[in-house]
């Protein structure tokens, strides 16, 4: 645990995030510095923090900014064809390896 001053929740909190990042494959190092950084945004956020950048403040929380993304992006070209493909193999479309983006995109109803 980095601070002393974080509540039970807090803790709690970062322990769940450590440990999900290290299920996806981060080190433990890794895992600990993205927990670190989410709670302590959490935080300034909620105004628990005695100081807090602007950035921290006005920005979107962690939480919803990671699921932004998680390749479910809505921005102008949406998932790439990378991200298509493999969600084609895994409704098992035929033909998807002649695929283009767009008729990756068709074929899963997007």
């Amino acid at each position: 645990m980095p601070q002393q001053s974080w509540s039970d929740k807090r803790e709690r909190q970062y322990e769940h995030i450590k440990e999900s990042a290290k299920d996806r494959g981060a080190s433990t190092d890794r895992a600990e510095e993205i927990a670190a950084r989410t709670v302590n945004k959490n935080r300034a956020q909620a105004g628990e923090a005695r100081e807090a950048s602007r950035t921290s403040v006005q920005d979107m929380s962690p939480q919803r900014r990671g699921g932004k993304r998680s390749g479910k992006r809505l921005g102008p070209n949406g998932p790439t064809k990378d991200q298509l493909y493999n969600e084609a193999k895994k409704r098992n479309v035929k033909g998807r390896s002649k695929m283009s983006k767009k008729d990756l995109q068709q074929a899963l109803g997007r």
